[in-house]
């Protein structure tokens, strides 16, 4: 049975590429303005009749905002899926849309001084984002404005929908990392003074570091903190936010730490709530546009001392086995 499966995975999978690519072709072939409304009809579907995900995103908007009403929670949930759709509408038409002399007819660039500052310096550069905005976008305007970023990401499951989303990414020279085995080519990345960006609130699991992301424990990557203390490359918290409307963005920095400039430098605990902070602040001022369908607080903590328990119990009871 599972030898059928493994036969069949590769054909299943080009077929879903096959499908994704024409649902692509549409998209390009519809005018901005149609594919707003379908992104709303698109997000009601989801979101009111089939209720994707539906009790996820209601537990992590309650627990984020227990302040609001249920009805307010529904429609922001609502919102937040017609932002998902935005997304993939936008990823499909930047490449015909924007480039290096239209751009300025879709991005607004805030503090720019602060981002030429940052790059132009003969150091290495850790540039976080999280999945707020169109994160994908950044890499892609970061190319067009002349400091290509590399970016770890973890592969698709689908070889043929990642090599897909592999060429929208390299397009404007966006170099990808894979997410597993990077450590060498990081190390090279720091050591050539480039540009490394990453997503800073994927789940690290029970071993992360635990800070507060809206008052519940949540668990980031030691790592990221590490590439800047080693390196002492300056840390930029980015974003880029939709504006006015799909296709209408705000690419800005909300906060640069720079352990050359301060006093005491911040440790690994310290930093990771520092940008954990600004993520913060950022998804509290255009909630819609955080991914609240992923489950970023999800916490193994219990299970994993229930099951260091268990094999505890199991080594003291080895010996008096053999003694029996």
């Amino acid at each position: 049975m599972i030898l059928q499966r493994m036969s069949l995975k590769p054909a299943c999978d080009y077929l879903v590429y096959v499908a994704v690519r024409l649902l692509i072709c549409v998209i390009q072939a519809l005018p901005i303005r149609l594919c707003d409304q379908l992104a709303r009809a698109l997000a009601y579907l989801a979101h009111d009749i089939l209720q994707i995900r539906g009790s996820l995103l209601e537990e992590n908007l309650r627990h984020a905002f227990p302040e609001m009403s249920a009805e307010k929670r529904w429609k922001l949930g609502r919102r937040s899926w017609r932002h998902l759709c935005l997304m993939v509408f936008e990823i499909a038409h930047a490449p015909r849309k924007i480039h290096d002399t239209t751009w300025r007819n879709y991005v607004h660039i805030h503090n720019a001084a602060d981002h030429i500052n940052a790059v132009m310096q003969r150091r290495p550069v850790v540039m976080l984002l999280g999945h707020f905005g169109n994160f994908e976008m950044l890499g892609y305007m970061a190319g067009i404005l002349g400091y290509p970023t590399n970016t770890v990401a973890r592969p698709l499951d689908n070889p043929y929908l990642h090599e897909y989303l592999m060429k929208f990414r390299r397009a404007t020279g966006q170099f990808i990392l894979p997410k597993n085995g990077s450590a060498p080519l990081i190390a090279k990345v720091m050591e050539a003074n480039g540009t490394l960006a990453l997503l800073c609130d994927q789940n690290a699991g029970v071993k992360g570091c635990w800070v507060e992301f809206f008052n519940r424990p949540a668990a980031y990557h030691k790592a990221i903190a590490l590439f800047s203390m080693t390196t002492d490359a300056p840390v930029l918290f980015t974003y880029l936010r939709r504006t006015d409307g799909i296709m209408q963005f705000e690419m800005g920095i909300e906060g640069i730490y720079d352990p050359r400039n301060v006093d005491s430098p911040l440790g690994i605990q310290e930093m990771t709530q520092w940008y954990n902070d600004l993520l913060e602040r950022v998804v509290k001022r255009d909630p819609e546009q955080y991914w609240w369908l992923h489950n970023r607080w999800k916490d193994d903590r219990p299970r994993e001392k229930e099951r260091r328990a268990r094999r505890l119990a199991k080594q003291r009871s080895a010996p008096e086995r053999k003694a029996a």
